[in-house]
């Protein structure tokens, strides 16, 4: 039996045929230790008036029932209604401003939810833009959400996505030393990303995010098919990863993330809480892991 201080969420992702309040209830109930948030249009639109009334209401919510969360921003059309997660950090200054505007959003909700961190992605290459360019474009556009976040205190997570211009950890690793590697910059590592898209194992990818890891979703996933699974049905090493984080003594949320499974939300949720917790259990002890 392994002790840990793994902590398990679910996305409101998967999710999307729940209202809010209903979700953070039925993930309580369940047992969750908290949510990973997508601030979209469904639940807890930042464009929306009285932004900072809902923001307090959902705050109260989470502290009745004790759940933590992580905000991420991977809504599919929240900047526009017919090009799916566009603009990004990588197309042209105003386009930009509004992907920095919803960020900035993003990290005043976290900062007043008391969340553990912002998750961001850089976006794909748009089509005519070199590499040099991207880069000084997503530098530019991660310093001014990092400008908000430093003056609120909150942690920004890059997430590498596969298919975008930062696609692996290495990637992450390379924008941070391009801003002088700053504090509040970490990572947020996608378990089943790591299957699909990494170089390195599931255990020597984690141990190289170590201490800048700030946020962890949880899916299955196969090798270079970039679709979300549910536990058990890919070919992710769960205790490889969940002994790994708990080698690391990681302690943020490892938060389900299953944008496909909506319509099933309240048997999968169960399901993989009770998947992660027997991993948990079936671990050696925490002192023998790594050993």
């Amino acid at each position: 039996m392994s002790t840990s201080t793994l902590r398990f969420g679910y996305g409101t992702t998967g999710m999307h045929s729940h209202r809010l309040e209903d979700a953070l209830s039925l993930l309580a109930a369940l047992g969750y230790d908290g949510v990973a948030l997508t601030l979209d249009h469904l639940h807890l639109d930042p464009f929306r008036p009285n932004l900072a009334g809902r923001v307090a209401q959902v705050g109260r919510r989470l502290d009745e029932l004790g759940l933590s969360v992580v905000i991420e921003t991977g809504a599919r059309y929240i900047l526009d209604p017919l090009r799916k997660h566009y603009p990004t950090l990588l197309h042209p200054g105003p386009d930009a401003s509004r992907r920095v505007d919803y960020l900035h959003r993003a990290v005043e909700v976290a900062a007043d939810l008391g969340a553990e961190a912002v998750s961001f992605w850089s976006g794909t290459l748009p089509d005519g833009v070199d590499e040099d360019r991207a880069w000084g474009r997503l530098c530019d556009g991660v310093w001014r959400v990092l400008d908000v976040a430093t003056r609120r205190g909150v942690v920004c997570a890059v997430e590498p996505e596969p298919g975008h211009f930062v696609d692996t950890l290495n990637s992450v690793i390379e924008l941070r030393h391009r801003l002088d590697d700053p504090e509040l910059l970490r990572v947020t590592l996608d378990l089943g990303h790591v299957v699909c898209n990494e170089p390195r194992g599931m255990a020597e990818t984690i141990r190289l995010a170590g201490p800048l890891l700030a946020n962890v979703q949880v899916d299955d996933m196969v090798e270079g098919v970039h679709e979300h699974l549910e536990l058990g049905t890919g070919e992710v090493d769960f205790a490889a990863a969940l002994g790994t984080l708990v080698e690391i003594g990681y302690t943020g949320l490892a938060a389900l993330e299953l944008p496909r499974q909506s319509h099933a939300a309240p048997a999968v949720a169960e399901r993989s809480l009770a998947f992660l917790r027997e991993t948990l259990d079936d671990l050696p002890r925490s002192e023998e892991v790594g050993a």
